[in-house]
C-alpha cells in the first residue's frame, strides 16, 4: 500500500470533515425523529406496531416493492448487458429514456402514468376486464417500477461494462452457447452490481410517494399512511409510522448489506 505523505494527510482530514457535515445532514433528522419517538413516545410506537392498518401497510409496501424491483430484474438486466455491449445510433436517446424517471417530478410521472394505466387510459381501458391499476395493487407496482428501474438497469449496466467481452468470447470458443457463456461467466462477475441495483431499485420503491397518490391512492402503502395521518392528527400520529418505517428498512439493509459483505468475501477467496 502506497504511503500517504503529511500533506496527503491534511487533505483527507478536510475532506473528512466536509463529510462529516453531509452525514450529519442526513444522520441527524432522522436520529431525531427515532431516538425522540423511541424515548418519549413508546406508546405512540407500540400503538403504531399494533395498529392491522399500519401493519398491512408497511406489509403491502415491501411486497409491492419487491414485486416491482422483479420486474425491473426480468426485463431491466437483458437491457442493461445489451447497452453495455452495442455502441449503436441512438444509444444515448434510450439511455436518456432509462434515467427520465430520476429528473421528472414524481407527481408528472403519476400522471403520465395515469394516461397509460388508468380507468380510461391507453392500456388501463382495454385491460380493465383483465386487471386493474386505478387504485389498485398493480397501480402501486407501475408507479414504484417508473421511478426505480433507473437505479438497477445503470448499476447493472456498470457490472457488464466492468467485464471484458474477451471472456465470453473464450467461453464460446470452447464450446459454451451466448446463453450458457452469460450465465455461466458474465453474470456471475455482475452479480455484486446487479445486487446493489437491485437492493436501490427495491429501496426507492419502497419510499415512493408522488406517482403512488396519483394512480392508486389506495390501498394504502405506508408512505401514504403517513402523509394521510399527518395531515389528518398531525405530527403525534404520523410520527410513530415514520419511525417503524425507519427500522424496517435499517434492518432489511442490515440484512442485505450483510449478504453483500458475505458476497465480497466470497469473490476474494
Amino acid at each position: 500500500m502506497q504511503r500517504l505523505t503529511p500533506s496527503h494527510d491534511r487533505l483527507l482530514i478536510v475532506f473528512l470533515l466536509l463529510g462529516l457535515v453531509i452525514l450529519a445532514f442526513v444522520a441527524i433528522p432522522l436520529l431525531n425523529l427515532t431516538a425522540g419517538q423511541l424515548i418519549t413516545n413508546q406508546p405512540g410506537i407500540v400503538r403504531a406496531a399494533t395498529d392491522s392498518a399500519v401493519v398491512k401497510s408497511i406489509l403491502l409496501t415491501m411486497y409491492t416493492a419487491f414485486v416491482a424491483t422483479a420486474i425491473a430484474f426480468v426485463f431491466g438486466v437483458p437491457l442493461a448487458y445489451f447497452l453495455a455491449r452495442r455502441n449503436f445510433a441512438g444509444k444515448g436517446i434510450i439511455e436518456s429514456i432509462v434515467d427520465i424517471p430520476i429528473i421528472i417530478p414524481h407527481t408528472v410521472a403519476g400522471i403520465a402514468l395515469l394516461t397509460v394505466f388508468g380507468s380510461h387510459g391507453m392500456l388501463g381501458d382495454p385491460l380493465s376486464s383483465v386487471v386493474r391499476f386505478r387504485d389498485a395493487f398493480f397501480g402501486i407496482v407501475v408507479a414504484m417500477l417508473f421511478v426505480s428501474l433507473p437505479f438497477l438497469i445503470n448499476s447493472a449496466r456498470e457490472g457488464f461494462q466492468s467485464i471484458d467481452p474477451r471472456l465470453e468470447n473464450v467461453a464460446r470458443s470452447l464450446g459454451a452457447s451466448e446463453w450458457r457463456a452469460f450465465t455461466l461467466i458474465t453474470v456471475p462477475l455482475a452479480a455484486r452490481h446487479i445486487l446493489v441495483g437491485s437492493i436501490l431499485c427495491w429501496a426507492r420503491a419502497m419510499s415512493e410517494f408522488g406517482a403512488v397518490i396519483v394512480i392508486a391512492y389506495y390501498p394504502m402503502i405506508a408512505p401514504t399512511l403517513i402523509y394521510e395521518r399527518y395531515i389528518s392528527y398531525g405530527l403525534s400520529e404520523s410520527s410513530p409510522i415514520a419511525v417503524l418505517l425507519i427500522l424496517v428498512c435499517l434492518l432489511v439493509f442490515i440484512v442485505l448489506r450483510m449478504i453483500s459483505a458475505g458476497w465480497r468475501r466470497y469473490d476474494r477467496e
